[in-house]
Formats: C-alpha cells, sequence, structure tokens
C-alpha cells in the first residue's frame, strides 16, 4: 500500500505541479543555469540520445557546468511550444527539487533547507497548503540535493553556495555528511 500511495502521490506532484508550472508567468526557466554534475550530464546525454536529439553544444562550463541557454536566457531543454522540459524524467536535482532549496553552515555543520515564497514561486504556495504534498516534495527535494552536493567538486559546490537566493524562509536543516563537510573545509579546519 505505501508503494502505491507514494506511486499515486509522485503522479499527483507531476501532473499538477507541472500544470501550475506551465502557466506560471515567472520563468525560473530563465537565466536559472543549474548546475549539472558529470553523472547527471551523462545522464541527460544518454535519454538525448534515446530520444534522438543532438546532444552537442548544449552545455556551458564557467565555475561549474550548466545547460546552455538561448539568446534571451530561456533553457535550452524548455520546449517553447509546450512550455515543457525536454528532459523532465532526468532533469537538474536543482529543478526537480523546486520551490525548496539549500544553504550549508559551515558553522553549525548543517545544512539548511529554504522554501522560495509564493510570489516568486507559485507551487510553493500551493505545495504548502497540503501538508502530505509538501512532506513528500520535501523529502524528493532533499534527496535530489543532497545528490547534488555530493557529486559537486569543491570549486563548483562553493560556487553554487555564494549563488543568492533572496525571498526564502527556513524550513529546517539536518547534519551535513562529513564528506561533503571535509570537502568545503580547508586542509588547515579540517
Amino acid at each position: 500500500m505505501k508503494k502505491l500511495s507514494q506511486k499515486v502521490g509522485r503522479e499527483f506532484r507531476q501532473t499538477n505541479f507541472f500544470y501550475i508550472c506551465k502557466n506560471c508567468e515567472l520563468n525560473c526557466c530563465k537565466e536559472a543555469k543549474p548546475p549539472i554534475t558529470p553523472n547527471r550530464r551523462a545522464i541527460i546525454e544518454t535519454y538525448l540520445e534515446t530520444a534522438g536529439i543532438n546532444i552537442e553544444n548544449l552545455f556551458e562550463k564557467h565555475a561549474y557546468t550548466f545547460p546552455k541557454e538561448y539568446e534571451d536566457g530561456y533553457c535550452v531543454f524548455l520546449d517553447r511550444s509546450t512550455r515543457k522540459c525536454k528532459i523532465h524524467l532526468v532533469k537538474p536535482e536543482t529543478c526537480v527539487s523546486g520551490p525548496v532549496t539549500f544553504d550549508i553552515n559551515l558553522k553549525t555543520r548543517k545544512i539548511e533547507w529554504f522554501l522560495k515564497m509564493e510570489k516568486i514561486c507559485p507551487l510553493a504556495g500551493i505545495i504548502r497548503k497540503d501538508k502530505e504534498t509538501f512532506l513528500n516534495h520535501v523529502m524528493s527535494a532533499k534527496r535530489e540535493l543532497l545528490t547534488l552536493v555530493r557529486d559537486l567538486d569543491a570549486q563548483e559546490l562553493s560556487t553554487i553556495l555564494r549563488i543568492d537566493e533572496p525571498e526564502t524562509f527556513k524550513i529546517g536543516e539536518d547534519q551535513l555528511d562529513p564528506e561533503v563537510l571535509a570537502k568545503l573545509r580547508p586542509p588547515s579546519q579540517q
């Protein structure tokens, strides 16, 4: 029964979240630059190859790797006609987890979880109205973001952590994985 309710929960989230996101005018697929780890890139490229989509020149790397953007700033994976993500089933962890985001507090050795305010993400307001949906999404978001945090190298993760995420509020915190902590601390502080 639990597996069935989890499946129904995921299907509910996928269907309803897409409807909300498709009709949103705030454009989180514009100038977002979600981080892509080597593992996620391989998964995306395999998915695209299987779908017969050319995988060349889809990613950029500056301080970290992210999907390229069109001239107007929209992600190359956004299908403009349907407003759906072309790689929805394998999209970046930060895209899956939205509107949940994170920060790492080295002093407390914790990963802190934040939710975007409804005024910048209507989905945040919708999921907060139903406790079960909210808890399921936060659990899923944590799993995705912890994978990202573990898979990024120290420089990439440090760069991501410097990106300001205004208009969020803290919804919890968890103990930080010692390996991630070691990756972020200078050798003199370990």
